[in-house]
């Protein structure tokens, strides 16, 4: 039977959206909560009483029996507490109740999430706060439904203990900062300006009885042993290739699920590696885009377990073969629709947009470190600088058209054309020509200006957008402020904006850079330019306590120094508590199940070569094998007591970045040594005798 969706029937029924208030809510009531919404105005409690009275009754008519306050703490997962609408009455009986006090505010153990020293056990309450700016949702589930409410988590000093809270603050900045370079270009009718975002969200997708039978995908998320299969991505036949009809049936329930959530995914393909692909939604506000970017991350874990298949988020969940990112198209929308990075058909005319532009490169190559640290995980530390994910080093692509203006003004002080793009013919009469446009594409460009937006490519498959995108709205909103500070002051303020854009591009050039981002010439390039390259995830969290960051985020009030510092030992605690999962998950397998495994497999080679001599004959290729197996076996029995001890050295050192960098240097040395012996026996040992199912058996039997 065809399973038929009607979109426009289910898309936002389980959101408590705009559409859904302005039916159930009473018009004054509508009005004052858009006044918040849209301007920050305070909301009377009056209006959040009669609110939460409607929320409650919408939820009640979709089966919810509780709500919860849905936070997103420094884990990078999202977090709640459910609570019962019910109250018991005095002569028996309970009434379903919601107050307004409970919409506004929860209250949660602010001392067990990670919080890097902002709280400790006997420093325990921590807050949740309504972001009504983010619609309340259905949460549904096979045993009922819950209504999840968006919320800032925060403790009993104020500090945020989550990543929601800096992202609303950065939106504010950035607001505030470039609606004076709106108004000082004339634009009079605009009111606000949004940030737009869109994260492309790539994942794998592999049998739930194949993966039950890994430990290292069950702890870690990633496979920790495995010898390629014969066939990975060489023939680029799985990119953009036909989907399997069990992927299909996935992808369908995953779709509609998220249409219900009010999620507008949209686009839907194979990507480069086996088993791997693509989802990627349309674009909405920021803070609403980092909450179902969570949610869509979820719902993907959540379908595929009920069809029997398990999503893998990890950056690198296979070796050899791409990983998987997250691409954050970022961009600057007015509340009157205009995007504030539309170059427009003649860029070399468009002197806000250029201002603009002079002002992203000038924040991104002033910190540079931050954006890196923004897309810093242990699983991307496997991931940046191959197979399409961009290089460690940041750098900005604009394509042809926009660096022969850029070029112009750095040479001759004016730019006076601009390239444009040619009309294409394929050679075959019933395919239409077309314009091409003016500039190609790079996808090894980490922040690459794609038509309207930037592409921040370096974010990874399981990471939050909010941090990115926290660090993105503050650097720009900085360099805006301080281009409308000079423009503002200026008695002829359009030769200061125009020279003020040119000084700025001349200054910032260095960081646009449009060739091949793998390549060594680059990063020798990147060195000479003076461009940081920094590799690896314990290193990137040291730019959260550098002064020059320090100064940039209390400056605009986005987070406190005590905030960054609790971060980046989150940071370092989080890379520690990774690597120790995994290194003590490949000590069990190779223990458990590797070892008897290829013990049980060369006595039984040693038994062929005793039973061939007895019959007289030469058992070379026998001896070979069991020579060969021998040798990697031993190489393995060392490399596992090497991890054991190193690995029982760094759990007993204290936590922080000393720890960590052991853990980098010593702990993922020794892990890889491991790993060598280990997939070379996989090559030699009877396949009906390897313990775990292998690559082929991932990637190609879904």
């Amino acid at each position: 039977m065809d399973k038929k969706i009607k979109v426009p029937e289910i898309f936002g029924e389980n959101v408590f959206d705009g559409r859904t208030m302005q039916e159930r809510l009473p018009k004054k009531i509508y009005n004052e909560l858009q006044k918040t919404i849209e301007n920050g105005t305070d909301l009377d409690s009056h209006v959040a009483e009669i609110v939460a009275h409607e929320m409650k009754e919408w939820a009640l008519e979709k089966g919810a029996t509780h709500y919860t306050h849905w936070f997103q703490p420094l884990t990078g997962f999202t977090a709640e507490k459910q609570d019962a609408f019910i109250s018991p009455k005095k002569n028996g009986g309970v009434l379903m109740e919601f107050s307004g006090k409970e919409l506004i505010k929860g209250e949660s153990d602010g001392s067990s999430f990670p919080s890097g020293g902002l709280r400790s056990t006997f420093e325990a309450r921590g807050y949740t706060a309504w972001d009504c700016t983010s619609p309340a949702f259905i949460h549904e589930s096979p045993t009922g439904a819950v209504l999840c409410i968006p919320t800032v988590f925060f403790s009993y000093t104020g500090d945020a203990l989550d990543k929601k809270t800096p992202l609303l603050r950065s939106m504010e900045v950035l607001n505030k900062e470039a609606m004076r370079i709106v108004r000082l270009f004339g634009d009079n009718d605009a009111k606000k300006v949004n940030v737009s975002v869109g994260a492309e969200q790539e994942y794998f997708i592999v049998s739930r009885d194949a993966y039950l039978k890994r430990k290292d995908l069950i702890f870690a998320g990633r496979t920790l042993f495995g010898a390629p299969a014969p066939k990975g991505q060489e023939l680029d036949d799985h990119y953009f290739g036909s989907i399997k009809e069990r992927i299909l049936a996935y992808m369908s329930d995953l779709n509609e699920e998220l249409w219900k959530l009010g999620i507008s995914a949209k686009t839907q393909h194979n990507e480069v590696a086996p088993a791997q692909h693509e989802l990627a939604p349309i674009y909405d506000v920021v803070n609403v885009a980092t909450d179902h970017n969570q949610l869509m991350m979820e719902t993907m874990k959540k379908v595929a377990l009920r069809q029997n298949l398990v999503c893998l988020l990890n950056e690198k969940p296979f070796e050899g073969v791409n990983g998987s990112g997250k691409h954050n198209n970022w961009s600057m929308t007015t509340d009157t629709g205009v995007n504030l990075l539309d170059p427009g058909k003649a860029p070399h005319e468009n002197r806000r947009f250029l201002l603009i532009l002079a002002a992203i490169l000038k924040a991104v190559d002033e910190y540079a470190p931050l954006l890196r640290e923004a897309a810093a995980n242990p699983g991307n530390d496997h991931r940046l600088g191959a197979n399409e994910a961009p290089p460690a080093i940041i750098s900005v692509f604009l394509g042809e058209q926009l660096e022969d203006v850029l070029n112009q003004l750095c040479e001759k002080g004016e730019a006076t054309s601009s390239k444009k793009g040619s009309q294409v013919d394929v050679g075959v009469s019933t395919v239409p020509t077309f314009m091409k446009d003016a500039t190609d594409r790079n996808r090894t460009s980490p922040f690459a200006f794609t038509n309207n937006k930037f592409e921040f490519r370096m974010v990874g498959s399981s990471a939050s957008i909010a941090d990115a995108n926290t660090v993105l709205n503050t650097i720009v909103a900085d360099a805006l402020g301080q281009a409308a500070d000079m423009i503002e002051a200026a008695d002829n303020k359009d030769m200061a904006a125009h020279d003020l854009t040119k000084r700025w591009i001349s200054e910032h050039i260095r960081i646009v850079f449009n060739g091949n981002g793998y390549s060594e010439e680059w990063i020798e390039e990147a060195a000479r330019r003076g461009l940081p390259n920094i590799n690896n995830t314990v290193d990137a969290h040291a730019a959260l306590s550098d002064p020059k960051a320090i100064a940039l985020f209390e400056r605009h009030k986005v987070m406190t120094r005590n905030e960054l510092i609790s971060r980046e030992e989150v940071g370092y605690e989080t890379y520690a508590k990774v690597i120790n999962v995994e290194a003590r998950t490949m000590l069990d397998m190779a223990k458990k199940e590797i070892l008897p495994a290829v013990i049980r497999y060369t006595m039984t080679v040693a038994k062929s070569v005793n039973e061939i001599e007895a019959a007289g004959a030469k058992p070379h290729v026998q001896k070979r094998i069991l020579d060969q197996c021998q040798a990697h076996l031993s190489d393995m029995y060392k490399a596992l007591d090497d991890l054991e001890e190193v690995t029982q050295k760094a759990a007993s050192m204290e936590t922080g970045r000393a720890q960590a960098v052991f853990y980098r240097d010593e702990v993922v040395r020794a892990m890889e040594q491991l790993r060598k012996p280990a997939d070379a026996l996989e090559m030699l040992v009877d396949e009906k005798e390897w313990p775990f199912p292998t690559y082929a058996d991932l990637m190609f039997n879904v």
